[in-house]
C-alpha cells in the first residue's frame, strides 16, 4: 500500500505563489507517474500536472505559471504555482502510478481571492 500525504495549500491574494509537497511512504514506491490534480467545487476532477521518466505535461490553464518537479530519492513530488488566479482555487490532490495501481492523497485547499 501506498500512503500520500499534501502539504502546502492555503489562502492567497491573486497573482501570488504557493508551493504544494507531496510524500509517498509505504511498500511499492517505485512510480511511473506522479502528478497533480485538482477538483473545483461543481465541477470534474482534471489533471493538472504529471511527470514521469520522459517528461512534463501540464494542462493549457497553468502552462508557464505552474511548475512540477520530484525527488525521486525522497518520493516526492512538488508543485511549484506562481501567478494564481482565482479560477485556480480547488481542491489539490497528489497522485501517483506504480506498477499495480493508482494512489490518492486526501488533498489540500488552494484558495485563490481576487
Amino acid at each position: 500500500q501506498v500512503r500520500l500525504v499534501e502539504s502546502g495549500g492555503g489562502l492567497v491574494q491573486g497573482g501570488g505563489s504557493l508551493r504544494l509537497s507531496c510524500t509517498a511512504s509505504g511498500s511499492g514506491t517505485r512510480f511511473n507517474v506522479m502528478g497533480w490534480y485538482r477538483q473545483a467545487p461543481g465541477k470534474q476532477r482534471e489533471l493538472v500536472a504529471q511527470i514521469t521518466s520522459g517528461g512534463t505535461n501540464y494542462a493549457d490553464s497553468v502552462k508557464g505559471r505552474f511548475t512540477i518537479s520530484r525527488d525521486i530519492a525522497k518520493n516526492t513530488v512538488d508543485l511549484q504555482m506562481n501567478g494564481l488566479k482565482p479560477e485556480d482555487t480547488a481542491i489539490y490532490l497528489c497522485t501517483v502510478i506504480n506498477s499495480y495501481a493508482r494512489y490518492w492523497g486526501q488533498g489540500t485547499q488552494v484558495t485563490v481571492s481576487s
